[in-house]
């Protein structure tokens, strides 16, 4: 789905639209999404989602990549700040970032927006990580934030 190394959001849009249209389960849905996100662009190493399970408690959900970090609590890392804040974080450097948590080496980037529910609270937090330096832009977070409001929020 990369165009001129751009991603067609509106191409992965419409096809995340489909996959998910009239499914309700949160895991198939988070799945789905984080399956067709990963191969949409080479810049995504790793991709997926840390559920909120418990009170200020991420927990690794669907992904694609290499393993993930199993527990994340809100207090650290770039997951964390998301959940505890519900904002995107775009991250250019992860070295930069104070409290990094270095699930894999590899990671020089990562952008990751918080999930929400129907009803505004922040179910999850969706990670991308890129082993590129300043791999994502403005453009990858709002595209991205429309297309997570369109399955989760709905």
């Amino acid at each position: 789905m990369t165009t001129n190394n751009r991603l067609d959001y509106d191409a992965l849009s419409g096809t995340v639209a489909a996959l998910t249209e009239g499914e309700d389960d949160t895991v198939s849905l988070m799945a789905t999404v984080a399956c067709e996100v990963h191969h949409a662009d080479d810049r995504f190493d790793w991709t997926g989602f840390y559920r909120v399970v418990a009170p200020e408690l991420l927990k690794i959900g669907p992904y694609q990549g290499g393993h993930g970090c199993l527990v994340i609590p809100f207090s650290r890392g770039v997951c964390g700040a998301a959940a505890r804040t519900g904002q995107v974080q775009l991250v250019p450097d992860v070295e930069a970032f104070p409290g990094h948590i270095a699930c894999a080496s590899s990671t020089r980037s990562e952008l990751v927006l918080p999930v929400f529910d129907a009803s505004g609270a922040v179910i999850a937090v969706f990670d991308i990580d890129s082993n590129q330096p300043d791999a994502f832009t403005q453009a990858d977070a709002d595209h991205l934030s429309r297309i997570l409001a369109g399955v989760f929020s709905r």
